[in-house]
Order: C-alpha cells, then sequence, then structure tokens
C-alpha cells in the first residue's frame, strides 16, 4: 500500500523524482517519530498522575510548545490537525490538510490500520515556492477516549475544564482505532 501510495504521489507531483520523496518522507517521518512518544508519554503520565483533566494542559500547552521547538529547530511548520477541532485556533486543516484528512478516514474505513496511515506530497506554494507537506494519522489510543470519547461517558469535571478551555469543542464521539486527527509538518525545498 506504501508504495501505491508513493507512485501515486509521484503522479500527481509531476516532474519529482521517486528517490526526492521518498528520501524527504523517510526524513520527515524519523522527526515526527520523535515528537509522537514524548506527546503520548506527557498525556499519559498527567492523566495517570493527576487525573484526566490534567491531560488538558498537555493537550493546549505543553504538546504545541514540544512541536513549536522542534519546528523552529528544523525550519520547517509542525502541527495537529483534525476535522473535528477541540481548538479550531491552532488545529483548523487548511484545503490541502482536510483533503488528506478524508482521504485517511476513507483508507481506515476500507481497512488500513490507522497506525501507518501517512501521506506526503511536493506542491508548489502560491508564491512558486517548492515545498514538502507530510501528513501522519494519529489514532484514538483508549487513553484518548478519557477526553475525545463519547460526551456522556466523560467525566463532569473534565467536561467543565472543556467546556472552560475550549468552548468551541467538537473533538468528542471516538473509539479507539479510529483516526483523530494527523501531524502535519510543511517543509521549504
Amino acid at each position: 500500500m506504501r508504495t501505491l501510495l508513493i507512485v501515486s504521489l509521484l503522479a500527481s507531483a509531476g516532474a519529482v523524482h521517486a528517490g526526492e520523496l521518498e528520501t524527504l518522507t523517510e526524513q520527515t517521518r524519523g522527526e515526527v517519530k520523535q515528537i509522537l512518544p514524548q506527546v503520548a508519554g506527557m498525556m499519559k503520565s498527567a492523566v495517570k498522575e493527576q487525573g484526566v483533566a490534567a491531560a488538558i494542559p498537555v493537550c493546549k500547552d505543553k504538546a504545541p510548545k514540544l512541536m513549536a521547538d522542534k519546528a523552529q529547530a528544523l525550519g520547517w511548520k509542525i502541527r495537529r490537525v483534525s476535522l473535528k477541532t477541540r481548538n479550531p485556533e491552532r488545529a483548523t486543516p487548511d484545503a490541502w490538510e482536510k483533503d488528506v484528512l478524508t482521504s485517511f478516514d476513507a483508507r481506515a474505513a476500507a481497512g488500513e490500520a490507522p497506525a501507518g496511515i501517512e501521506a506526503a506530497e511536493i506542491v508548489t506554494a502560491a508564491d512558486g515556492r517548492r515545498m514538502f507537506r507530510y501528513m501522519k494519522a494519529l489514532p484514538v489510543a483508549p487513553v484518548c477516549v478519557q477526553c475525545h470519547g463519547e460526551q456522556a461517558n466523560l467525566a463532569p469535571e473534565l467536561v467543565q475544564a472543556l467546556a472552560r478551555d475550549y468552548p468551541h469543542d467538537a473533538a468528542t464521539g471516538y473509539a479507539p482505532g479510529e483516526i483523530r486527527g494527523a501531524v502535519s509538518v510543511e517543509r521549504p525545498l
């Protein structure tokens, strides 16, 4: 399936060499894989030590800072996006990201394992600059449903905290194994 994805992306990218796209994808995947376990670890620790509402500051402040620090060190843009945002200011996808997220949901519905779903493409920005774009699906783990599961199953103190910190929250109703969103990367070329 991965080869099919790369071939289809090559066809849509025009004059991109297979080696260039594969190299950029491997490099980017490697950097993203360093961030994701740190974010997951921070979330799990906060929930275990202080309860589910303690995950909010991790998700709201610590995870974005970790990604921003990594992005600054690399000279990239790295963020989390979703079709059902908790924080619309930070996580609303652009048109490319929305299309990719929609395709991720379709791929998962067709039986592809969410943990392995990703997309990569070399695009030309409106100003003519070439850029590499990458997204990695973020599946819902069992710990995630404590904050992102069915609204009726959320702890009352969490519901209050979410209403206070995320008044436009749409990021509930998920079950383990579904795609919650994705990490999105933009790299200048």
